[in-house]
């Protein structure tokens, strides 16, 4: 059981094979942090091993026990934190959209649909247990087979046992069309200025708007402000950059965070290591990547 205060432990396990690209893989228990709001281009899939977790997630608060498997879809807002002082342990898979959406298709090429889970906790022990398994096997990496095997199983399961009707992949599933094409303009304004962005008023100006509408349209559709979904942005392009050999130091400035220190404060908080253990352990060829 988590202790009263005890540090927290992130690892990351990067491997092959599964899809496309790598897939990621996170053991953690938390005991005191709690993760600032972000989003993943990935589904986020994981399994409580121990205590009590609770996230902010589509507008309401919500719990995980142990044995609950915890879904986030991508492009959902999120947080994430112990509920209790004990703290909580988790694991956790981030598979591509298009592993998860081939399950709605017999057809070998990509599903234009991605499952759609209305609920982001579900009780299903079972499957907690078999992803647990699966977990494991993918990140010892004994067997690349049995891993491998493992997870689509456990993908598969969860999509037909919990899945509501697939979404388009293209459709962010966002409330008002109006809406959605305000956020997407600021977000591409910010992600093509990052290293210096513009103010609220000069975006707000530009589509006409006074800077309380703009907060208010971006925060419902995104789920976080601009200031906070920008820190997130640079610390996605920062980790492509760590994974691409660059240093800390140097990605803080490439990505426009004011210094290093700047990038790690965010990085730990949306990613849960610094950036220096994650840059080490991607050098290392993909191994356990530890917080520092």
């Amino acid at each position: 059981m988590g202790r009263q205060g005890e540090r927290d432990r992130v690892v990351w396990t990067r491997v092959g094979g599964v899809q496309g690209g790598p897939l990621d893989l996170l053991t953690a228990r938390i005991g005191r942090r709690h993760y600032a709001p972000h989003i993943h281009d990935q589904y986020a899939i994981g399994v409580t091993v121990d205590g009590l977790e609770t996230m902010r997630y589509r507008g309401e608060r919500v719990y995980s026990g142990a044995g609950s498997v915890v879904v986030i879809e991508p492009g959902e807002a999120h947080t994430g934190g112990p509920a209790r002082e004990d703290g909580f342990a988790y694991l956790c898979v981030y598979p591509d959209p298009e592993l998860l959406g081939a399950v709605l298709t017999d057809h070998p090429d990509p599903s234009p649909l991605w499952p759609h889970f209305r609920e982001p906790i579900i009780g299903d022990l079972r499957l907690g247990e078999e992803l647990r398994l699966a977990h494991r096997a993918l990140r010892l990496g004994e067997d690349p087979l049995e891993g491998e095997t493992r997870l689509l199983g456990v993908l598969g399961a969860l999509v037909r046992r919990h899945a509501r009707q697939g979404r388009p992949a293209e459709d962010p599933g966002r409330r008002g069309a109006d809406a959605r094409r305000i956020a997407r303009s600021v977000a591409e304004r910010l992600s093509g200025e990052v290293t210096a962005p513009p103010t609220l008023a000069e975006v707000a100006a530009d589509l006409e708007m006074s800077r309380y509408q703009l907060l208010r349209t971006f925060r419902d559709v995104v789920g976080m402000p601009p200031y906070a979904w920008l820190a997130q942005h640079r610390v996605t392009r920062a980790r492509a950059l760590l994974d691409a050999g660059h240093r800390p130091a140097e990605a803080a400035t490439l990505v426009g965070f004011a210094d290093q220190a700047h990038l790690t404060r965010w990085f730990r908080r949306v990613v849960g290591v610094t950036p220096g253990a994650y840059r080490n352990s991607v050098q290392d060829g993909g191994g356990p990547r530890r917080a520092s």
